[in-house]
This record gives C-alpha cells, sequence and structure tokens, in this order.
C-alpha cells in the first residue's frame, strides 16, 4: 500500500508542529516547511517528518520549496496552509510594507504554491479510492475585523476568498476548505489576566487544545462533500 502525502507549512512550531506529528505518527509521510529552525523541527525529523527551511517572505524561497516537494512526491493527499506572520499595524515598518507582508505569506504564498501542486493533488483524486484536499488555516478575525492587526485581517481575508476559487477551480477532484481558529492553545508565557480577558470573549470559555484543531483536519479529509466551506473554530465568538 501507497504512503499518502500530507504537506503542511509553517511547521515550526505550536498547531503546524502538532499537526505534521500527529499524522507522521498515523502513517504518513508527512512534508513540511519553515522559516527558523527551532528543536522541534529535530523532533519531527528524528520522526521521519520532511522539512524544508524556506521563508515565504521570498519568492525563490516559495519555488524553492514547490520544487522539492514536486521532486519528493508525485502524488500529494492533503495540502495545508498553516504558514503565518503576524505584525500589529503599529510596527517599525511602513503601512504598505506591512499590508505587502501579510500578503505575501498569507495570499501570494498559497496562491503559488496551491498552482504549482494542484496537480499533485490531482493525482491523488485520480488513484483508485483516491481522495485529495487542500486546506486553509485562516482566522476568526476575517469575519471581525481588527482595529490593531488590520493588515493581518485582510491579508487572512484574501486567503479565504482564495478558498472560494480554488474551490470551484479544483472541483470535483479536489476538496477545498477553511479551518478558522480563535484561540485553540495559549502560549506558556501568557500572564493569567491575559487568559481569563480571552477565555470571557467565547461562549465556550475554553483553552480546547491542538486536538480540537486536529480533529477538523481529519473531519475535512474524511468528508466527500464539503468544499468551500469554512469551518470555525472559536468557541461560540458569535454569540457573545
Amino acid at each position: 500500500m501507497t504512503t499518502a502525502n500530507m504537506v503542511i507549512t509553517g511547521a515550526g512550531k505550536r498547531f503546524g508542529f502538532h499537526l505534521a506529528q500527529a499524522y507522521q505518527q498515523r502513517g504518513f509521510q508527512v512534508y513540511v516547511s519553515y522559516r527558523t529552525h527551532r528543536p522541534q523541527i529535530d523532533e519531527l525529523e528524528q520522526l521521519g517528518v520532511n522539512c524544508f527551511q524556506a521563508d515565504f517572505q521570498d519568492d525563490e524561497q516559495i519555488q524553492a520549496f514547490i520544487a522539492h516537494i514536486h521532486s519528493q512526491c508525485q502524488t500529494i493527499r492533503a495540502l495545508i496552509h498553516n504558514a503565518s506572520d503576524w505584525l500589529p499595524d503599529n510596527n517599525e515598518l511602513s503601512p504598505s510594507q506591512t499590508l505587502s507582508r501579510m500578503l505575501q505569506v498569507h495570499a501570494q504564498a498559497p496562491f503559488c504554491i496551491n498552482h504549482e501542486l494542484a496537480p499533485l493533488l490531482r493525482a491523488s483524486a485520480a488513484k483508485e479510492n483516491g481522495s485529495a484536499d487542500l486546506i486553509h488555516m485562516t482566522d476568526y478575525i476575517v469575519d471581525k475585523g481588527s482595529k490593531k492587526h488590520m493588515a493581518y485581517a485582510a491579508s487572512k481575508a484574501a486567503l479565504a476568498n482564495l478558498t472560494l476559487s480554488f474551490a470551484s477551480l479544483l472541483a470535483p477532484e479536489v476538496k477545498v476548505n477553511n479551518i478558522a481558529p480563535a484561540l485553540l492553545k495559549f502560549n506558556d508565557y501568557d500572564d493569567t489576566a491575559y487568559r481569563q480577558k480571552t477565555l470571557k470573549k467565547s461562549a465556550m470559555q475554553v483553552e480546547p487544545g491542538w486536538q480540537e484543531g486536529i480533529a477538523a483536519v481529519e473531519y475535512l479529509l474524511q468528508s466527500v462533500y464539503m468544499t468551500g466551506r469554512t469551518l470555525h473554530l472559536d468557541g461560540g465568538r458569535n454569540v457573545v
């Protein structure tokens, strides 16, 4: 039986790391990109994950990552865009530079990677009993906007819109969906006051953990009918 390939961008820490770890342990061959080398990358490599360093702010590095995947894979069962950058609008860059940086990582890189790797997704779907998924990790903020992170919110909204276009383009062979999380897991350095304030923003008032996101990915992989849609993992922030 041929091992299924999964490609995850931005797997050097947090959700991307735990997602890559989980699916490698489930029998997938996982390929990941990462921007900065951290001890988590060593852990993934020890599990057999194929790790490739690429900064998606650089077009040449995006193309290098695409070429690497083509050299390694003939089919891709799932392509998951988790690579992200988080800049407040009030930073050392100009507003134009901030927006360009956010769009580069959250829209331009996925746009290029999706087009270049679409044949490998289609090849997975064409196999006997085959299927293929393209998943964009967006953000609950897409539907809300932000006073302090306008560029980030706008770039994630662009990614959400790309989901609609790629869902239409790649149907019926490939399902294309968003996962839009709010809080999944606090950082270790988040203090008690911040945690309490954040929990009160949702109806459920819980920290669900990485497994909530992993379960959402699994749902989309198992679905035979859902495409062009968003799974909202926000604990009911819309009703608070």
